[in-house]
């Protein structure tokens, strides 16, 4: 693109403002240019080199630092041994000491034609990895990573095998393990209902008495329903079928459950009678899963019963869920209501999967949101709002954006997702990478890393950017033959005819659903939208702005904004937002017909505004827990987060007093073992495992006053980690009456730490701004406030030095309104006396007088 020189006329008025919008739009033109490019093959290869390398960074410093851990803890350079680190809660169910990412890693490994390091890690794999580990894991998560990384594996081997190249040694070792593996996670389907055990024990399995597991009583949908395709492949692999029985009878389980009104299902069901314990319905964590592999499993195993299902429940999905771009979880009951108003990351694989389904607009709109959102946060926070906001601030790395970007690029050839791609390896780069691996971020508001990377980052984000870069004749295989399970796993479509189905697959036949072009057939490019390369681009446009970022400035008769943006770092929306001022499409706004009269009788309003910037969050009232009892005396105060259900502790003039115990167990998830201890006291419960709600409920039944909850995230703090606000489990939690607070992990061992040195801790449970000892101090106040101080004058009567800071301007004249920005300094002799209401100036106007302190000053109350 060629320079041009554009000449002003010195003087001109607006100069610096045309001057900025016009730099500001030849440079989102050429972003928005570079975003739909072509790119060409040195590009491509570049960029596919780069992934490569950061493989090598992120698998070389598992095996250097942490194998034969399960994890890598990227910051202290170390591996994560279950039992020798702090408990996480749920999140180390993953964790069985079997080397969970070398396994999760195996296929990625022949994908990124890394054959040498495949067969000295299948190696690894027979000498080094045991199973019969007596320790407690998800059997959700063992068998999407390590059965299917198993499987994937042995697939992978077998295919070198039979081609002579390597693995001549190979004996179906990997099916062996996988066979051993299969059968110690079976004795979870020992329920009355068919549906598993969440938690399973290897050596002991469930009802064993040494197996410390067992007393669950509720799984997630997806926990369930995500079973089929490991189970299925192991089944017709090994000639066994009680593997695919047992995963198809689950299967059948949420069918028959859910709900005939809407064919939706909930989130929770109880594994013992098949009654749903969480009723919101959506796409996203919880049940995510359990769509794609209804589809998947018709795609693996061909058997019509899975799509006729599936097809059902996206009918429902794309009926009540959907609300383009939006993917908005309803009451299964009631699904014309929505029951929250933000989103969680999980559901960025559903757009692969309508690619997947052929339903092509609808996962165009909602990528290109999750796109924005990326834009604006650098990376997908765990769960945001529908005003894009961040609900839950951290990033573990997730890979299902990346994996619908990768689906979207093969079924629309558009480059588009070529640039999306390159800016997901960017941003990796950028703000994940770390001197020994890739680390998870905890909070994308802050860019504060957390000492984690978990095995799904080698096992899926580097095969779906790999392959996004790659052409067909430059893998060692032709990815078609295969379908990826929902850890991006690779299963052989010939299962469905090279090997004999499950007895008894037949089930009751589906509700008749509309059947359309793709109700039983993949679609293809040339069907979706023939000899229109440009029909992705034309459903995207409408999203581009979609959260505020990236909206470039047109011309109009309204000069242009300025905005006092020196000091803040926001965007201009949202620092309008945070005036409360709301934008109006000029072509919305009708049309005045005065342009002609624009300069006669001028009047100006002018804003002066000393402004704050407010947080990108709803403002979240901090609450404390403090030490009351000696030797602490009040002087230890721990910040807190409260809930939105539970006892409104800014309602209570002195707040909750009690004595401290900890819960017997600690996650509080399981019937209480000492209730007769907790009963008059406020309980301690660790974070994890199940809902807030549930170990509030239980935890009052036991006779807790009071319950504070401590993360188990480790290493997280008040101080790097904004405050959030527990919800409950999408029910009505009118019956929870106590007060709920929650403390950051390292807040929480200090209040531990007392209560393990001292045989009394009594606490108090109040807000910041009431706890004892404390004077009221007007810089407690929350920010985001703002003074307007204005008059009327005629044009030329405003001088200098009448106003502080920068101001915002309105010149409301016939026809137009422009805003704009002044910067006032103030004089020695201003006619502004702080302390007066009104004073008049000494050309006679009269003008009200700024605050009496400035913006900055501490005992200014905004």
């Amino acid at each position: 693109m060629g320079a041009k020189l554009f000449c002003w006329p010195q003087g001109s008025p607006g100069i610096s403002m045309m001057l900025r919008a016009l730099l500001l739009t030849s440079l989102l033109s050429w972003a928005n240019g570079q975003e739909g490019q072509a790119m060409l093959p040195e590009e491509k290869t570049k960029i596919r080199d780069q992934i490569v390398e950061m493989f090598d960074h992120a698998y070389g410093s598992y095996m250097k630092y942490a194998y034969p851990a399960d994890e890598l803890m990227p910051l202290s350079c170390r591996g994560r041994v279950r039992g020798l680190e702090p408990n996480r809660g749920d999140i180390d169910d993953s964790l069985g000491k079997f080397s969970l990412t070398l396994i999760d890693t195996l296929d990625t490994l022949v994908v990124l034609n890394k054959l040498d390091e495949f067969e000295d890690a299948v190696r690894r794999t027979l000498r080094d990895v045991r199973l019969d580990n007596d320790v407690v894991v998800s059997v959700f998560e063992t068998n999407i990573r390590v059965l299917g990384g198993l499987l994937g594996a042995h697939v992978m081997a077998d295919m070198l095998r039979q081609r002579g190249e390597r693995m001549q040694w190979y004996g179906d070792e990997l099916l062996h393990m996988a066979k051993e593996l299969g059968h110690r996670l079976l004795p979870a389907f020992n329920t009355t209902s068919g549906l598993p055990y969440p938690r399973v024990n290897l050596r002991y399995g469930v009802l064993n008495p040494l197996s410390r597991t067992g007393t669950e009583s509720d799984t997630c949908t997806a926990c369930a329903g995500t079973m089929i395709l490991e189970f299925a492949a192991l089944s017709r692999l090994s000639g066994e079928a009680v593997f695919e029985e047992n995963a198809r009878k689950a299967l059948d389980v949420l069918w028959e459950k859910r709900q005939r009104g809407s064919d939706l299902v909930g989130t929770v069901i109880n594994i013992h009678n098949g009654d749903w314990v969480r009723r919101d319905s959506g796409v996203g964590a919880g049940i995510d899963s359990y769509y794609e592999y209804l589809m998947k499993a018709y795609v693996l195993l061909g058997d019509n019963v899975y799509l006729e299902r599936f097809n059902t429940h996206y009918s429902a999905i794309m009926k009540y869920i959907s609300q383009p771009p939006l993917l908005l979880n309803v009451h299964m009951h009631n699904p014309t209501v929505s029951v929250r108003s933000w989103m969680d990351s999980l559901l960025a694989f559903f757009p692969g999967l309508q690619v997947l389904r052929g339903d092509l607009k609808p996962a165009i709109e909602t990528h290109e949101m999750l796109y924005q959102v990326t834009k604006q946060h650098k990376f997908l926070p765990e769960a945001f709002t529908t005003e894009f906001r961040v609900h839950w601030g951290q990033h573990p790395l997730r890979p299902e954006f990346a994996e619908s970007t990768y689906y979207l690029y093969k079924a629309t050839g558009d480059p588009y997702y070529l640039r999306v791609g390159q800016s997901i390896v960017e941003k990796l780069n950028a703000h994940a990478r770390v001197p020994c691996g890739f680390a998870a971020v905890q909070d994308v508001r802050t860019g504060v890393h957390e000492d984690r990377m978990d095995s799904f980052f080698l096992a899926e984000m580097f095969k779906y950017l790999y392959l996004l870069f790659s052409e067909k004749n430059q893998l060692h295989f032709d990815i078609d033959d295969y379908i990826f399970t929902t850890e991006a796993h690779l299963l052989p479509v010939s299962l469905s005819t090279s090997q004999p189905p499950c007895r008894g697959n037949n089930t009751e036949a589906a509700t008749a659903v509309e059947e359309d072009l793709f109700t039983y057939s993949c679609p293809s490019t040339q069907t979706l939208f023939p000899n229109n390369p440009s029909f992705a681009k034309t459903i995207r446009d409408s999203y581009k702005y979609l959260t505020g970022v990236g909206r470039a400035f047109h011309a109009s008769p309204v000069r242009g904004i300025e905005l006092p943006l020196h000091d803040h770092g926001m965007e201009p929306v949202e620092f309008l937002k945070s005036m409360g001022i709301s934008l109006t499409p000029l072509n919305e706004a009708g049309d005045t017909g005065t342009q002609g009269e624009a300069h006669k009788g001028v009047y100006r309003v002018k804003l002066v505004a000393e402004v704050t910037q407010t947080t990108e969050e709803e403002e979240v009232e901090p609450l404390v827990v403090q030490l009351i009892s000696p030797p602490f005396l009040g002087r230890t105060v721990l910040t807190a987060g409260p809930a939105k259900f539970g006892m409104d502790l800014t309602k209570q003039e002195h707040g909750v007093k009690g004595s401290i115990v900890k819960t017997s167990p600690y996650t509080a998830c399981g019937p209480i073992e000492n209730a007769e201890e907790l009963s008059g006291h406020i309980a301690l419960a660790l974070r994890g495992d199940c809902m807030f709600a549930a170990k509030a409920h239980r935890l009052q039944e036991a006779g807790a006053i009071g319950v504070i909850f401590i993360d188990h995230r480790e290493g997280s703090n008040s101080a790097d980690t904004p405050l959030f606000q527990m919800v409950g489990d999408g029910a009505s939690r009118a019956d929870i009456t106590i007060p709920l607070v929650f403390l950051f992990s390292q807040e929480g061992a200090l209040l531990t730490s007392a209560l393990e040195d001292h045989s009394n801790v009594d606490v108090l449970m109040l807000p910041k701004e009431r706890q004892l000892g404390k004077t009221t101090d007007k810089t407690d106040k929350p920010l985001g406030k703002m003074n307007i101080k204005f008059r009327l004058a005629e044009e030329g009567e405003l001088g200098e030095g009448e106003a502080r800071g920068p101001t915002l301007q309105f010149f409301l004249e016939k026809g137009e309104v422009v805003l704009e920005e002044e910067e006032y300094k103030q004089q020695a002799d201003s006619c502004l006396t702080p302390g007066d209401d009104h004073m008049p100036c000494s050309n006679g106007q009269t003008a009200a007088s700024p605050p009496s302190h400035s913006p900055n000053d501490p005992n200014t109350d905004p």
